[in-house]
């Protein structure tokens, strides 16, 4: 621990949690140095991607550039969390059911924002869809797949909508 590191506290994935972080840290930096959990991942940098996607107080933000002192008090979610119970959450069964990830890179970032979005729209149409997600990047160009996943979580979490 240097001099210049700051102590944090906040609730990571449920469980109530300390750090001590230099005032440069990053979220992901955080994620990966201080608590081993790798399903963020950097890949620009500049948070243009969405690979780095976490969820800090119910809102979807780039860990690449969301310093890690911010963290204070809030609370984080990561992809490692949506399956906590054993069971996948009904986003991530409907990826892998559509097919909906090639190399899987940017699958954790486009799930954590499509669990966004219906949490907010149950029924999102599919342009709502295109447009909430339009900052995530995927390189194997699986966006077809990631639209009709998107829909069939929608399907799963909110049958009665889709009756409409």
């Amino acid at each position: 621990m240097s001099s210049t590191s700051v102590e944090i506290r906040f609730v990571l994935n449920g469980q109530e949690v300390l750090a001590h972080v230099e005032p440069h840290y990053t979220v992901l930096d955080v994620l990966r140095n201080s608590f081993s959990l790798y399903g963020a991942r950097e890949s620009c940098s500049q948070g243009l991607c969405g690979c780095c996607t976490v969820i800090v107080d119910d809102k979807c933000v780039s860990g690449c550039l969301y310093l890690a002192v911010a963290l204070d008090g809030r609370t984080v979610h990561t992809i490692e969390s949506l399956d906590a119970s054993g069971e996948l959450h009904p986003v991530q069964q409907a990826f892998i059911d559509a097919g909906a990830f090639q190399c899987g890179f940017c699958t954790s970032g486009f799930i954590l924002m499509s669990k966004q979005l219906l949490e907010s729209n149950p029924n999102p149409s599919d342009a709502e869809i295109k447009n909430h997600l339009a900052g995530n990047l995927c390189r194997c160009a699986a966006y077809p797949e990631i639209v009709q996943a998107v829909r069939l979580a929608a399907e799963r979490m909110n049958p009665s909508a889709q009756e409409v």
